[in-house]
């Protein structure tokens, strides 16, 4: 019984949940670029903002923040309004201030740093992929394990 509960899960895809990935982070920033466009700002705000399983997935979600480095939306709505640039990582890089630049610059592209993963409450590497979107930017992170 336990084999086949095994070959089950391998077999079904909404049951096993792979860990997060650039390709997951990349298409969900670009689900929320399009939901903008299509919906406006302050719809894709108010889905960020209330967890929407659409745009929240736990370990991976969409957070914006302002091209002046204000959070303007994020599933811990503690962060919202705040400005954190000046706030470093574990290793001191001023990561936000990073992805600001590329939001202004490219427009698009990946930030490296190191973050407090809640899942593990580790230290982690973490990438997040900064999508330009008009005058915010979106962004969606993951852990590399």
């Amino acid at each position: 019984m336990r084999a086949l509960f095994g070959i089950a899960l391998l077999l079904c895809p909404v049951c096993v949940h792979a860990a997060p990935n650039e390709k997951d982070a990349v298409a969900l920033t670009e689900k929320g670029a399009q939901f903008m466009r299509a919906h406006g700002k302050a719809e894709m705000i108010e889905r960020i903002n209330r967890k929407d399983p659409e745009f929240n997935r736990g370990a991976l979600y969409l957070a914006m923040r302002d091209l002046d480095g204000i959070t303007v939306a994020h599933p811990t709505t503690a962060l919202i309004g705040k400005d954190l640039l000046d706030v470093p990582d574990a290793d001191g890089k001023p990561f936000r201030q990073e992805m600001l630049a590329l939001a202004k610059g490219k427009g698009s592209g990946w930030v490296d740093y190191k973050f407090r993963n809640p899942q593990t409450g580790k230290v982690e590497a973490k990438s997040t992929y900064v999508l330009r979107v008009g005058d915010v930017s979106l962004e969606a992170g993951i852990y590399k394990h």
